[in-house]
C-alpha cells in the first residue's frame, strides 16, 4: 500500500521544482487538494487531486497590517497580568473574524496571522481600534511618532463636572502634569450628557482617567475610534480588516 507523502514533496514532483519552491506555492495559498486550498506544506496526501492556481507566484508574501476592533476585557499590551488575567486580543486574529465588508481584496492566509506585532497597546478594560502589523515601516511609524500622533477616544463618564472643568480638560487656562510630564493640549467636547470625545496626542496609560478624575468625573468605559488618520469606522466588535493600500497613519 502506498504511504501518504507531504504535499510539498508531491507538488515538487509534479512541477519539477525544488521542495522550497513547492512550499512557497503552498504557503502562498496557491495550491488546492481536491478543490480545497491547503496552506500546510506538511499536509499528507495520497491519491487526491492536486492543482496549482494559474496565477500562482513565487514572489515573497507582502507583510500585512491588521486593524482590530478589540472588545473590552481582552488584553492588548497594557495592565494585564496574574492579578488581572485576560484573553490576548491577538487570539481574535482568525480568518473567521474578518470583516465581511473588507475592501482590501487580499486573500486571507495563515501566514498573515503569524509574526504580528502589537503596534498600538490599549488597556484591557477599554475597547476600540488596535493595530497589529508585520510591516516594520508601519511599526516604526507608530512607535517613532507615538508622542505626536493623535488618538480619538470616546469616554463614558459619571459624576458632576467641576466648574470650568471642560476648559481645563482643553487646557485653556491650566494644563495637566501626569507622571511628572506636562501633557500636550487635548481637544475635549461633550457628545451627550454622559459621553466625552477626547482627541489627544501622545496618550499615556491612565492619562484619560486621571484627567477626568481631576475635574470630578469617573470613567466608566473607553473606546478608541481613530489612530492618526486611520479610523475604525464601521468595523464590528471582535472583527478585523486589512489596512488598505491608500491608508496612512
Amino acid at each position: 500500500m502506498t504511504e501518504p507523502v507531504r504535499l510539498a514533496k508531491r507538488l515538487a514532483q509534479m512541477l519539477a521544482c525544488s521542495r522550497r519552491e513547492a512550499e512557497q506555492y503552498i504557503e502562498g495559498g496557491w495550491v488546492r487538494v481536491d478543490g480545497v486550498v491547503v496552506e500546510e506544506p506538511q499536509f499528507r496526501v495520497l491519491a487526491q487531486t492536486i492543482e496549482l492556481d494559474p496565477d500562482a507566484s513565487l514572489l515573497a508574501l507582502a507583510p500585512v497590517t491588521l486593524l482590530l476592533h478589540k472588545p473590552d476585557g481582552y488584553e492588548a499590551g497594557l495592565d494585564a497580568g496574574p492579578a488581572r488575567p485576560a484573553t490576548p486580543a491577538a487570539q481574535l486574529l482568525l480568518a473567521a473574524n474578518q470583516f465581511k465588508d473588507d475592501r482590501s481584496g487580499i486573500r486571507p492566509l495563515r501566514k498573515h496571522f503569524s509574526a504580528q506585532t502589537l503596534a498600538t497597546p490599549l488597556a484591557t478594560l477599554a475597547s476600540g481600534l488596535v493595530v497589529f502589523t508585520q510591516d516594520w515601516r508601519v511599526a516604526r511609524k507608530l512607535s517613532e511618532d507615538a508622542s505626536v500622533m493623535e488618538h480619538e477616544v470616546i469616554v463614558e463618564v459619571t459624576g458632576a463636572l467641576a466648574p470650568e472643568g471642560l476648559q481645563r480638560l482643553n487646557r485653556i487656562e491650566h494644563g495637566f502634569t501626569f507622571d511628572g510630564v506636562l501633557l500636550p493640549p487635548a481637544k475635549v467636547s461633550w457628545q451627550n450628557e454622559t459621553r466625552l470625545r477626547f482627541a489627544l496626542k501622545g496618550e499615556r496609560p491612565g492619562q484619560i482617567a486621571y484627567m477626568c478624575e481631576s475635574v470630578g468625573l469617573s470613567v466608566q468605559a473607553m473606546k478608541r475610534l481613530r489612530v492618526g488618520r486611520v479610523p475604525m469606522s464601521s468595523l464590528p466588535t471582535g472583527q478585523w480588516r486589512y489596512l488598505l493600500p491608500h491608508e496612512r497613519f
